[in-house]
């Protein structure tokens, strides 16, 4: 088995990479290559998500996703891990996507919960468990009811854990902490909580998670990582570096999530100031809430005015 092919090596950081579009509507590979060893180099993110839903990936074509995912795995090379986000609505499409990335060497896939068609919990069960069969790289689920309007049970979760030897960690964003510590007290041994909630991080901590996909991470990210490598040592302290975080990460969902952090991106020096319908650009009082919330943790603009052209 090879670097990052368990989820024990992926670390506790891993952010949900935003993709860079050009003014045509393009993607921007040469910018997502320079993203990904910013993230990974300079805000010690120990794992990137590839065309997650940060990543426009509703709005992303088949061939753009492998694309990116080549890019990225080049970008990083052994420095993080390369997870894929192949899940979609549709499982024989989520096959198809997960098989590819598997034989383009990604170290892991992530599976959403269908969304829309909001399928019973035995249909979950069945999709999650078709798809991860096909695969033999480590499957993280993603549990957000939120953006697709059907929550992963605890007993379906348990028992694909159980059944399902490569799905063995799960990104939580349910926003249910007593579901998420039931959750880390029934799962096997060995099987990883990650906060799919960037505020919820401490608490999911605290309540068995090891780590975060975040999209703060993008801006804050070596923050985020000393919050949680403080929390297994003094909790109190960790807390009180979360208490600084709260600005930023508020403002990064101060409307529909990857607008605020791409706009956040061009603050600090990247070309990710296009987005693909529904998407739009931040308004006024948005650019704002970003602008103010990332000075007062300290970062510089020096390099906005270079990422316009």
């Amino acid at each position: 088995m090879g670097a990052f092919k368990s989820p024990k090596e992926w670390g506790p950081l891993l952010t949900a990479m935003a993709t860079p579009m050009k003014s045509d509507g393009s993607v921007n590979y040469a910018e997502a290559e320079r993203l990904a060893a910013y993230l990974v180099d300079e805000q010690k993110n120990t794992g990137l998500v590839v065309a997650g839903t940060t990543g426009e990936s509703p709005t992303l074509s088949d061939s753009e996703k492998f694309e990116l995912l080549r890019v990225v795995l080049d970008a990083v090379k052994d420095r993080a891990a390369v997870v894929f986000g192949s899940g979609t609505y549709d499982t024989q499409h989520s096959i198809h996507l997960t098989g590819g990335a598997t034989e383009m060497g990604a170290h892991g896939i992530m599976l959403v919960t269908p969304y829309y068609n909001k399928p019973s919990q035995e249909g979950l069960y069945q999709h999650f468990k078709t798809v991860a069969q096909t695969t033999d790289l480590p499957v993280m689920l993603y549990n957000i009811q939120g953006r697709t309007a059907t929550n992963i049970e605890t007993p379906t979760l348990v028992k694909l854990a159980n059944d399902v030897p490569n799905i063995c960690t799960v990104k939580e964003a349910s926003g249910n902490l007593s579901q998420i510590a039931e959750v880390g007290a029934s799962v096997p041994e060995g099987f990883r909580i990650y906060s799919g909630d960037d505020l919820l991080t401490l608490p999911i901590l605290s309540v068995g998670g090891i780590g975060v996909v975040s999209v703060a991470g993008h801006v804050v990210g070596r923050q985020i990582f000393e919050m949680m490598e403080t929390f297994f040592k003094s909790p109190f302290d960790a807390v009180q570096l979360g208490k600084k975080l709260v600005p930023v990460i508020k403002a990064m969902f101060c409307t529909s999530s990857p607008t605020p952090v791409k706009y956040a991106l061009t603050l600090v020096g990247f070309q990710t100031h296009h987005y693909r319908l529904p998407i739009i650009p931040p308004n006024d009082a948005q650019k704002k809430q970003i602008e103010d919330a990332l000075k007062a943790i300290g970062i510089s603009f020096e390099n906005r005015a270079a990422v316009h052209a």
